[in-house]
């Protein structure tokens, strides 16, 4: 097993061969892949908000291209590539799926944006012959979340009584290791140019941290903010880290983001590549116990 890193990249606790490379350094990617019978594309730039949005583009567009392109020359016979439930069309009052119609027009803010192209150019290269899967995970918790991901902030943010009040929004979560797992399945089984949503359990943000209230023995917030005054906190937040360069508290990319809630189903996966996600309690169990134990929170 290989995994391409760039030079600042830490691995931890992984038995792997590692190879130097940069998804925007297109001729680093050659002996990356070069021998490889499978590439999983997981690698993006996940971030709500960033002063420089060119960077985003960069390595999630750019950098799909690159690496596709370096696979397909290669004669790489599968390739995964990793989109985001952001990029699955949500319906008002109703799951999202596969094939629920959408458009750029409904991505919200620069990470979904370059998401969705990176996912058109997947696409693309499927439609011209490559051997090419695109998976599309929801919300994955779960352990070893280093950076933290958007997801794994609200469990810290949570765990350190940064949050006092949520908005009426929701997420499908799913556990990390299933997701994992998803990717395999979808290599072994996923037809090139299909979509696969990998995702577990629907749940409000009021669920999920009474949910983490339980597993933590901690008190759940209680306060539902109106999402004009979110929207509020956002402009403000983000106004101020544009001056500061630090990350916002409330990115107003996240907030928009929550004005829908972002449910979906998993039924296709379930069908077409035998996924069969368990339920997240363990993973968000994983999840509280590893963010203090590694002194996050």
């Amino acid at each position: 097993m290989r995994a391409l890193c760039r030079p600042t990249s830490e691995i931890r606790e992984l038995n792997v061969e590692r190879v130097t490379g940069d998804l925007r350094d297109a001729d680093s990617l050659t002996h990356a892949v070069e021998g490889c019978e499978r590439v999983y594309h997981v690698a993006a730039d996940y971030r709500l908000w960033t002063k420089h949005p060119a960077d985003l583009y960069a390595a999630n567009v750019d950098g799909t291209r690159n690496l596709l392109d370096a696979a397909a020359r290669a004669g790489v016979r599968r390739i995964v590539y990793t989109s985001t439930v952001g990029c699955i069309g949500m319906p008002k009052g109703e799951e999202g799926n596969e094939d629920t119609p959408v458009s750029i027009a409904d991505m919200t803010g620069h990470y979904k944006r370059s998401k969705w192209l990176a996912e058109e150019i997947a696409l693309e290269k499927a439609r011209a012959g490559s051997p090419v899967v695109i998976v599309n995970p929801t919300a994955p918790i779960g352990d070893h979340d280093w950076k933290p991901t958007p997801t794994g902030k609200i469990i810290v943010d949570f765990l350190a009584n940064h949050l006092p009040a949520f908005v009426d929004t929701g997420l499908n979560l799913v556990d990390a290791r299933d997701v994992a797992l998803g990717h395999i399945l979808a290599a072994d089984k996923g037809k090139s140019g299909e979509r696969y949503i990998l995702g577990c359990e629907n749940l409000t943000l009021e669920q999920i941290l009474q949910r983490l209230a339980k597993l933590a023995n901690k008190p759940a917030p209680k306060v539902k903010l109106p999402y004009a005054v979110a929207y509020a906190a956002g402009v403000v937040s983000t106004g101020f880290a544009h001056i500061t360069g630090h990350p916002p508290m409330a990115p107003l990319e996240g907030v928009r983001m929550a004005r829908k809630k972002m449910f979906v189903s998993h039924a296709k996966a379930a069908r077409e590549l035998g996924f069969q996600p368990g339920p997240v309690d363990a993973a968000l169990q994983r999840a509280i116990s590893w963010f203090k134990e590694s002194g996050r929170c």
